[in-house]
């Protein structure tokens, strides 16, 4: 989702100040976690590959299953200093019989924060450095180690096209150039893929790790599709390379594709998702969709999924919607999406934007689009869903 505001981020108390005192994990998680942080390797556990999640056809396989598998979303729970509220979260979904979690994998800054604040890299043309202590990866190594256990699947994003917790911007800051231009930028891209590399050897061995994602919502407006294309296959044959065993995605909005025409439909942002898919190194396609932020109306939505997955028919990969919401009526307006997704062929996954739980410091942040645990929202939308997948 892209329209995160800093200061409501700030104002939710979901990403922890400094002053938080960090709770004490489980002697497993401990374990794994003081692991990763002294010794990470991209080297494949062969004997747990057979926990790895795959493709079949136009599905998923997760766990000797081949089926249809619904999530959601959040960017805080990778930021979280208090480990309980982790666990918390965690077993929410665990409850709930939601199987996939898409978290930010990063947490870019171009000056350094105050002490105990957590992220992940600070970027300068001076020389960079990749945040490995308890306030840096060491966050993103409890979540992974919490899902371990959990038999949860993770979907980790390396950068951010938007500017929230850094992205692109962060890096057009450090190396010069453009939001469009970052794509082809030499300095930029050799720091990302050095951020890349970090993340993805710590947890090459993970059975938690669901796909590797190239970037949250890429756009180059009024560039070239070539632009993105190019980046894209370059970048997940990097991923592939570093990671043969869990799969890649591209992570984009699912703009550019034969329709009604409408905006989101159309290339102007850069992307060509017909074309994207058939980069032989991103395993399944991404798309989103945000009625209330496209000058559309919700029954156009049901229309945008058919059209993605008649596309990923036509190219034999999996369709995840990876993200939907709205700003009202949650249950009216997202239901019937989906219903619609169940109902397609070539649809394999959908993730609703966001996860909203109670949390030790207060309920996550509501940005609107937001489905509470507990709530009659989360019942037609998670339970009643999960219950219609069955």
């Amino acid at each position: 989702m892209k329209y995160l505001s800093a200061a409501l981020l700030s104002l939710s108390g979901v990403v922890s100040a400094a002053t938080t005192t960090l709770a004490a994990p489980s002697t497993t998680l401990q374990t794994s976690v003081a692991s990763r942080a002294a010794a990470p390797t991209n080297k494949i556990n062969v004997s747990a590959s057979a926990n790895f999640a795959s493709t079949s056809g136009t599905k998923f396989n997760v766990d000797g299953e081949t089926k249809y598998l619904a999530g959601t979303n959040s960017y805080w729970v990778s930021f979280l200093n208090n480990n309980d509220d982790v666990e918390k979260a965690l077993d929410t979904l665990v409850n709930s019989g939601l199987k996939i979690l898409r978290i930010w994998g990063f947490n870019d800054v171009t000056s350094q924060p105050g002490s105990g604040n957590v992220y992940f890299q600070h970027l300068s043309a001076g020389g960079s450095t990749i945040n490995t202590g308890a306030n840096g990866l060491q966050r993103l190594d409890y979540v992974v180690a919490a899902a371990e256990i959990r038999g949860l699947k993770l979907i980790i994003n390396f950068v951010n096209n938007w500017d929230d917790y850094g992205g692109i911007s962060a890096y057009v800051k450090a190396f010069g150039g453009s939001k469009t231009s970052w794509y082809t930028n030499t300095a930029a891209q050799a720091q990302y893929r050095k951020y890349v590399q970090a993340v993805v050897s710590r947890y090459a061995n993970s059975p938690a790790i669901f796909a590797w994602e190239l970037a949250n919502e890429p756009r180059c407006n009024g560039c070239s599709t070539d632009v993105i294309y190019n980046w894209a296959a370059s970048t997940s044959a990097y991923v592939k390379s570093l990671d043969p065993n869990h799969m890649v995605t591209l992570g984009d909005e699912g703009m550019g594709l034969p329709g009604d025409g409408s905006y989101p439909y159309q290339y102007g942002e850069g992307t060509d998702f017909v074309k994207n898919l058939g980069i032989k190194t991103l395993d399944f396609g991404t798309f989103h969709m945000y009625p209330d932020h496209w000058g559309t109306h919700y029954n156009w939505g049901n229309g945008w999924i058919e059209a993605h997955g008649k596309a990923c028919v036509a190219a034999g990969k999996p369709c995840m919607l990876e993200e939907y919401g709205t700003t009202t009526n949650h249950c009216q307006n997202e239901g019937p999406w989906q219903k619609t997704a169940l109902a397609t062929s070539g649809m394999a996954s959908d993730l609703f934007w966001q996860l909203g739980v109670q949390l030790s410091n207060g309920p996550t942040h509501d940005d609107g689009f937001t489905v509470y645990d507990g709530t009659s929202d989360w019942t037609c939308l998670v339970t009643n869903h999960v219950a219609a997948i069955k």
